[in-house]
């Protein structure tokens, strides 16, 4: 059935609206999150700075910003925050000293010991499969991608 043969209220019903779901199920999962990341020290924002620089540091902040999707009045608290915790530091780029450059500090590299039961935690207060819960991502990537493509091109009609 396509849109065209649904009646036009049933468009709008709150229970059919893509940006509802993700809206409610973000929070929601991201709430999930709060008391496994607390004993880090670690509000969900810090936690995902903390993955990237786990995977990659020491990492430009312009380059953080867009792996993280955030711009830099958003980014820049954080890393502020990560910073007075004595997680991160900030300095000079030595290849472009017009960048900020982002490194791990020693403790901010041994928190990663730490960080490694959060996912395994996550999945068992949430009930689901590995599987299930990868397959859920991709979806959800596929969804930011298309909406990605979608902004773009909105900006350019």
């Amino acid at each position: 059935m396509g849109v065209a043969d649904v009646p036009a209220h049933d468009l709008l019903a709150l229970d059919r609206q893509v940006c509802f779901a993700v809206v409610a199920a973000s929070r929601s999962v991201v709430g999930l999150y709060k008391p496994i990341l607390e004993p880090l020290g670690l509000t969900h924002p810090q936690y995902l700075v903390m993955l990237a620089l786990w995977q990659h540091s020491p990492l430009r902040v312009k380059d953080l910003g867009e792996r993280l999707l955030l711009d830099p009045a958003t980014l820049s608290p954080l890393l502020k925050r990560l910073e007075q915790q004595g997680l991160v530091t900030r300095a000079r780029d030595t290849a472009d000293e017009r960048a900020l450059a982002l490194r791990l500090t020693d403790e901010g590299a041994a928190l990663r010991a730490q960080a490694e039961q959060v996912p395994g935690r996550v999945i068992e207060r949430l009930g689901l499969t590995v599987g299930e819960l990868e397959s859920i991502r991709d979806a959800v990537t596929t969804l930011l991608e298309a909406s990605q493509r979608g902004s773009s091109d909105a900006g350019r009609g």
